[in-house]
């Protein structure tokens, strides 16, 4: 049985290969001046502090346009909840396009670093930006602690300078910064904060990135990104060479059954959060729990070969699920898992 302490100690095991490191003699302005012509004009930070009615309206189109299932997820939603998300779902996207869309790890950092100003300026009551003029509501309404919103950025800037995982505990240690924080901002959202549940969704959302991870070898490995275990390519005799070829060996086909397997385990880990809280929200924890475990399926169902074709879920099949997770908001007994002590549905 996979511990969730190993979350916890993954940072204490860390041997990483980090990437070439970014150019330091180009200015900060210039940097900045680079990445914001990369990046569509709407992310720039305006000229007038936008009003809170304009914030709420640049969140929530931001996430409507550009996230094609968050219509289905904020459905299930108590409405006043649905603006808390759209400003962390668009401070979310935001930070993960400063760093990935700008094609330069050192233009990706500067950008990555002026958002955390504009975070701590967030806190301290001096919003500029649209995103964290909703956020300061979000975070007031909502009791939310800096820490989660801090850590994302923590993966990104990493996502800069580093390129391969030694071992398993080193990939866990970067779901604690990047996927880990986006299930506590959540629950903080919803409501359900506790230590349990924080425990329970770790381990829902590592499982998530995992199941991302296997899908898009091929997409990271193009970015220069290799999320397998070194340790875990070594032993079952898979290399750079083999993703680069987009021949799934024997080998890799054992390597990914191996991960596959670890990710399912963490995914039932998870799944008596769904019981614990409220069932709007449990809806959508029994949803993207079912479209992860529905990823790994759909690897196995090619063999574990994912270099040739990307595995996919099929709209049919997104459906499906959705149509059992809403089973699930009104007969509890057909949600994911094995009801435990807790908040009642």
């Amino acid at each position: 049985m996979i511990r969730v302490l190993a979350l916890r100690n993954a940072l204490k095991q860390m041997k990483m290969t980090a990437a070439e490191p970014p150019h330091r003699d180009v200015p900060d302005g210039e940097l900045l001046a680079r990445g914001w012509a990369a990046l569509p004009p709407a992310y720039r930070i305006p000229e007038r502090t936008p009003t809170l009615a304009e914030a709420l309206a640049y969140c929530r189109q931001l996430a409507e346009s550009h996230y094609e299932n968050f219509h289905v997820v904020s459905r299930f939603l108590p409405k006043a909840l649905r603006p808390h998300f759209h400003a962390i779902y668009a401070y979310c996207r935001i930070s993960d396009d400063l760093g990935d869309e700008v094609g330069d790890c050192s233009v990706g950092l500067a950008l990555l670093n002026l958002w955390g100003r504009e975070l701590d300026a967030c806190y301290e009551g001096r919003a500029r930006h649209p995103v964290f003029v909703a956020l300061h509501e979000t975070i007031r309404a909502c009791a939310i602690p800096k820490e989660p919103f801090a850590d994302l950025l923590t993966a990104f800037r990493q996502d800069q300078t580093v390129t391969r995982y030694e071992t398993m505990q080193d990939v866990l240690g970067y779901c604690r910064y990047s996927a880990n924080p986006v299930g506590r901002l959540v629950l903080y959202a919803c409501g359900e904060v506790d230590e349990e549940n924080f425990r329970l969704s770790d381990a829902t959302c590592t499982a998530l990135q995992l199941a991302n991870f296997w899908q898009d070898v091929r997409v990271d490995f193009a970015k220069g990104r290799v999320y397998l275990p070194q340790s875990d390519m070594r032993r079952f005799g898979v290399s750079d060479e083999t993703i680069s070829a987009g021949v799934a060996t024997p080998g890799f086909r054992d390597l990914l059954h191996h991960e596959v397997a670890f990710a399912r385990e963490l995914f039932e880990d998870g799944l008596p959060l769904i019981h614990r809280v409220h069932r709007d929200l449990a809806v959508d924890l029994d949803l993207f729990s079912r479209g992860g475990l529905e990823i790994l399926r759909a690897i196995e169902r090619q063999d574990y070969d994912v270099l040739s074709e990307r595995p996919a879920i099929s709209k049919r099949s997104k459906l499906a699920l959705a149509l059992r997770a809403i089973g699930g908001k009104a007969l509890p007994f057909l949600r994911l898992g094995v009801r435990t002590t807790g908040k009642a549905a």
